[in-house]
Protein backbone atom coordinates (compact mmCIF):
# COMPACT_ATOMS: atom_id res chain seq x y z
CA UNK A 1 0.00 0.00 0.00
CA UNK A 2 0.77 3.63 -0.59
CA UNK A 3 0.29 5.24 3.33
CA UNK A 4 0.33 8.56 3.95
CA UNK A 5 1.40 10.30 7.32
CA UNK A 6 0.13 13.22 8.79
CA UNK A 7 2.43 13.37 11.78
CA UNK A 8 5.88 12.48 12.19
CA UNK A 9 6.15 12.59 15.52
CA UNK A 10 7.30 9.62 17.77
CA UNK A 11 3.85 7.88 16.63
CA UNK A 12 4.64 8.78 13.09
CA UNK A 13 8.03 7.63 13.24
CA UNK A 14 6.52 4.01 14.44
CA UNK A 15 4.23 3.86 11.83
CA UNK A 16 6.89 4.31 9.03
CA UNK A 17 9.27 1.85 10.65
CA UNK A 18 6.26 -0.92 10.63
CA UNK A 19 4.88 -0.49 7.64
CA UNK A 20 8.10 -0.41 5.64
CA UNK A 21 9.28 -3.33 7.71
CA UNK A 22 6.10 -5.19 5.58
CA UNK A 23 6.78 -3.91 2.16
CA UNK A 24 4.59 -0.74 2.44
CA UNK A 25 5.38 2.69 0.73
CA UNK A 26 5.41 5.64 2.31
CA UNK A 27 4.52 8.45 -0.35
CA UNK A 28 4.89 10.90 2.13
CA UNK A 29 4.96 12.47 5.61
CA UNK A 30 4.12 15.96 7.00
CA UNK A 31 4.99 17.56 10.35
CA UNK A 32 2.19 19.64 11.96
CA UNK A 33 4.21 22.96 10.97
CA UNK A 34 4.55 22.03 7.50
CA UNK A 35 1.06 20.34 6.55
CA UNK A 36 -0.09 23.13 4.64
CA UNK A 37 2.19 22.83 2.20
CA UNK A 38 1.16 19.32 0.76
CA UNK A 39 -1.29 19.74 -2.46
CA UNK A 40 -4.34 17.99 -3.19
CA UNK A 41 -2.59 15.99 -5.42
CA UNK A 42 -0.09 14.69 -3.10
CA UNK A 43 -2.56 13.97 -0.95
CA UNK A 44 -4.08 11.58 -3.41
CA UNK A 45 -1.67 9.93 -3.80
CA UNK A 46 -1.99 7.72 -0.65
CA UNK A 47 -3.92 5.01 -0.55
CA UNK A 48 -4.59 5.64 2.83
CA UNK A 49 -3.87 8.31 5.39
CA UNK A 50 -2.58 7.76 9.05
CA UNK A 51 -3.23 10.87 11.07
CA UNK A 52 -1.24 11.13 14.17
CA UNK A 53 -1.03 15.36 14.36
CA UNK A 54 -2.26 17.84 17.20
CA UNK A 55 -5.92 18.02 18.82
CA UNK A 56 -5.77 21.75 17.29
CA UNK A 57 -4.66 20.51 13.65
CA UNK A 58 -6.51 17.21 13.48
CA UNK A 59 -9.88 18.48 12.46
CA UNK A 60 -8.59 20.22 9.80
CA UNK A 61 -6.33 17.85 8.59
CA UNK A 62 -8.86 14.89 8.20
CA UNK A 63 -11.39 17.12 6.43
CA UNK A 64 -8.66 18.02 4.34
CA UNK A 65 -8.20 14.31 3.47
CA UNK A 66 -11.93 13.22 3.00
CA UNK A 67 -12.35 16.14 0.46
CA UNK A 68 -9.55 15.19 -1.58
CA UNK A 69 -11.12 11.47 -1.74
CA UNK A 70 -8.74 9.60 0.62
CA UNK A 71 -9.37 6.66 3.20
CA UNK A 72 -8.57 7.78 6.61
CA UNK A 73 -7.42 6.42 10.49
CA UNK A 74 -6.80 8.86 12.80
CA UNK A 75 -5.36 8.15 16.69
CA UNK A 76 -5.41 12.14 17.29
CA UNK A 77 -7.40 12.90 20.60
CA UNK A 78 -8.78 15.77 22.40
CA UNK A 79 -10.74 17.15 19.26
CA UNK A 80 -14.02 14.53 19.08
CA UNK A 81 -16.26 17.18 20.18
CA UNK A 82 -16.13 17.42 16.41
CA UNK A 83 -15.92 14.03 15.54
CA UNK A 84 -19.99 14.01 14.30
CA UNK A 85 -19.43 16.55 11.52
CA UNK A 86 -16.03 14.03 10.45
CA UNK A 87 -18.71 11.03 10.30
CA UNK A 88 -20.81 12.84 8.51
CA UNK A 89 -18.58 14.39 5.89
CA UNK A 90 -17.12 10.36 5.66
CA UNK A 91 -20.37 9.20 4.83
CA UNK A 92 -20.86 12.01 1.94
CA UNK A 93 -17.91 11.36 0.27
CA UNK A 94 -17.99 8.30 0.44
CA UNK A 95 -14.98 6.72 2.22
CA UNK A 96 -14.05 5.36 5.16
CA UNK A 97 -12.71 7.00 8.31
CA UNK A 98 -11.61 5.08 11.48
CA UNK A 99 -11.37 7.08 14.88
CA UNK A 100 -9.04 5.15 18.06
CA UNK A 101 -7.80 6.75 20.82
CA UNK A 102 -5.46 3.47 20.62
CA UNK A 103 -4.61 1.42 18.42
CA UNK A 104 -3.17 -1.23 20.16
CA UNK A 105 -4.88 -5.05 19.86
CA UNK A 106 -4.26 -5.72 23.64
CA UNK A 107 -5.89 -2.44 24.49
CA UNK A 108 -9.20 -2.83 22.70
CA UNK A 109 -9.20 -6.55 24.09
CA UNK A 110 -8.58 -4.91 27.36
CA UNK A 111 -11.70 -2.99 26.82
CA UNK A 112 -13.80 -5.45 25.39
CA UNK A 113 -12.76 -8.02 28.61
CA UNK A 114 -13.45 -4.83 31.14
CA UNK A 115 -16.93 -4.18 29.14
CA UNK A 116 -18.07 -7.67 29.73
CA UNK A 117 -16.40 -7.66 33.70
CA UNK A 118 -18.92 -4.21 33.69
CA UNK A 119 -22.18 -6.14 32.67
CA UNK A 120 -21.64 -8.93 35.91
CA UNK A 121 -20.49 -5.81 38.37
CA UNK A 122 -23.50 -3.80 38.15
CA UNK A 123 -25.15 -5.79 40.26
CA UNK A 124 -22.69 -5.79 42.84
CA UNK A 125 -23.18 -2.33 44.56
CA UNK A 126 -20.27 -2.66 46.98
CA UNK A 127 -17.73 -2.39 44.68
CA UNK A 128 -16.62 0.82 43.61
CA UNK A 129 -14.84 1.91 39.92
CA UNK A 130 -11.66 3.51 39.36
CA UNK A 131 -9.60 3.63 36.78
CA UNK A 132 -5.81 5.11 36.73
CA UNK A 133 -4.03 6.02 33.80
CA UNK A 134 0.26 6.68 33.51
CA UNK A 135 1.57 8.49 30.42
CA UNK A 136 4.72 10.05 29.25
CA UNK A 137 5.23 14.05 30.35
CA UNK A 138 4.70 15.04 26.46
CA UNK A 139 1.55 13.73 26.13
CA UNK A 140 -1.04 16.79 26.89
CA UNK A 141 -4.62 15.46 26.94
CA UNK A 142 -5.23 14.49 30.66
CA UNK A 143 -7.28 11.98 31.03
CA UNK A 144 -5.71 9.84 27.84
CA UNK A 145 -8.50 8.91 25.32
CA UNK A 146 -7.98 5.18 26.09
CA UNK A 147 -9.30 5.88 29.61
CA UNK A 148 -11.85 7.96 28.83
CA UNK A 149 -12.75 5.13 26.11
CA UNK A 150 -12.80 2.59 28.83
CA UNK A 151 -14.69 4.74 31.24
CA UNK A 152 -17.62 5.11 28.43
CA UNK A 153 -17.34 1.41 27.80
CA UNK A 154 -17.92 0.74 31.37
CA UNK A 155 -20.37 3.19 31.63
CA UNK A 156 -22.75 1.84 28.91
CA UNK A 157 -21.99 -1.65 30.28
CA UNK A 158 -23.03 -0.75 33.90
CA UNK A 159 -26.88 -0.54 33.15
CA UNK A 160 -27.08 2.62 34.62
CA UNK A 161 -25.54 2.33 38.13
CA UNK A 162 -22.56 4.32 36.94
CA UNK A 163 -23.42 7.87 35.20
CA UNK A 164 -20.37 9.56 33.82
CA UNK A 165 -16.50 10.02 34.69
CA UNK A 166 -14.07 12.38 36.68
CA UNK A 167 -10.57 13.83 36.45
CA UNK A 168 -9.68 13.19 40.02
CA UNK A 169 -6.29 13.30 41.92
CA UNK A 170 -7.58 11.66 45.11
CA UNK A 171 -10.66 13.70 45.77
CA UNK A 172 -14.05 12.06 46.81
CA UNK A 173 -16.63 11.97 43.50
CA UNK A 174 -20.32 10.85 43.81
CA UNK A 175 -21.06 6.82 43.78
CA UNK A 176 -22.73 7.03 40.20
CA UNK A 177 -19.10 8.73 38.74
CA UNK A 178 -15.84 6.51 37.79
CA UNK A 179 -13.18 8.44 38.98
CA UNK A 180 -9.92 8.62 36.58
CA UNK A 181 -6.58 9.67 37.73
CA UNK A 182 -3.65 11.13 35.69
CA UNK A 183 -0.25 10.46 35.95
CA UNK A 184 2.77 11.90 33.78
CA UNK A 185 6.16 10.33 34.42
CA UNK A 186 9.33 9.86 31.84
CA UNK A 187 8.65 8.09 29.15
CA UNK A 188 6.26 5.80 29.98
CA UNK A 189 3.84 4.53 26.81
CA UNK A 190 1.11 3.85 28.33
CA UNK A 191 -0.55 2.22 31.54
CA UNK A 192 -3.97 2.11 32.07
CA UNK A 193 -5.28 0.21 35.15
CA UNK A 194 -9.22 -0.56 36.14
CA UNK A 195 -10.19 -1.62 40.04
CA UNK A 196 -13.26 -2.97 41.25
CA UNK A 197 -12.81 -2.28 45.12
CA UNK A 198 -15.01 -3.93 47.52
CA UNK A 199 -14.93 -4.13 51.50
CA UNK A 200 -13.00 -7.46 51.67
CA UNK A 201 -11.57 -7.50 48.02
CA UNK A 202 -10.38 -6.06 44.93
CA UNK A 203 -10.66 -7.07 41.29
CA UNK A 204 -7.49 -5.40 39.23
CA UNK A 205 -7.43 -5.62 35.18
CA UNK A 206 -3.88 -4.10 34.11
CA UNK A 207 -2.91 -2.98 30.13
CA UNK A 208 0.97 -1.90 30.63
CA UNK A 209 2.39 -0.86 27.09
CA UNK A 210 6.03 -1.74 26.58
CA UNK A 211 6.88 0.11 23.72
CA UNK A 212 5.20 2.15 20.89
CA UNK A 213 5.70 -1.25 18.74
CA UNK A 214 1.54 -2.31 19.86
CA UNK A 215 0.04 0.89 18.69
CA UNK A 216 2.70 1.28 15.51
CA UNK A 217 1.15 -2.28 14.39
CA UNK A 218 -2.56 -1.27 15.23
CA UNK A 219 -2.65 1.54 13.59
CA UNK A 220 -0.85 -0.32 10.06
CA UNK A 221 -3.52 -2.94 9.89
CA UNK A 222 -6.12 -0.60 10.93
CA UNK A 223 -5.23 0.81 7.39
CA UNK A 224 -4.94 -1.86 5.34
CA UNK A 225 -8.30 -2.74 6.82
CA UNK A 226 -10.24 0.27 5.81
CA UNK A 227 -8.25 0.47 2.35
CA UNK A 228 -11.42 -1.06 0.30
CA UNK A 229 -14.38 -0.21 2.90
CA UNK A 230 -16.99 2.44 3.35
CA UNK A 231 -18.22 3.91 6.71
CA UNK A 232 -17.30 4.94 9.93
CA UNK A 233 -15.58 1.94 11.94
CA UNK A 234 -13.74 2.17 15.42
CA UNK A 235 -10.66 -0.75 16.17
CA UNK A 236 -13.42 -3.25 17.80
CA UNK A 237 -14.38 -3.54 14.00
CA UNK A 238 -10.97 -4.34 13.36
CA UNK A 239 -10.32 -7.01 15.27
CA UNK A 240 -13.95 -8.58 15.07
CA UNK A 241 -15.47 -7.17 18.71
CA UNK A 242 -18.31 -6.13 16.83
CA UNK A 243 -20.65 -8.37 14.72
CA UNK A 244 -24.12 -8.44 13.55
CA UNK A 245 -25.90 -10.28 16.28
CA UNK A 246 -26.27 -9.05 19.97
CA UNK A 247 -22.63 -9.64 21.67
CA UNK A 248 -23.99 -9.38 24.76
CA UNK A 249 -23.06 -13.51 25.56
CA UNK A 250 -19.74 -12.89 23.20
CA UNK A 251 -17.71 -14.55 25.73
CA UNK A 252 -20.28 -17.37 26.72
CA UNK A 253 -20.42 -18.97 23.52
Amino acid sequence: MKLGLFGYGRMGQTVERIAQARGDDIVWKVRSSNAETLSEAELRSADVIIEFSQPDAAFKNIRRCLLAGVRVISGTTGWLDQLPAIQALTHEQGLAFLQASNFSVGVNLFIAVNTHLSRYMADQTEYRCQIEETHHVQKKDAPSGTAIALAEAVINASKGTLADWTLSQGQEVGSSSIPIRAYREDDVPGTHTLTWSGPVDMIQLTHEARNRDGFGYGAWLAAHWIANKQGVFTMADVLGLNGPADQSDRFTQ
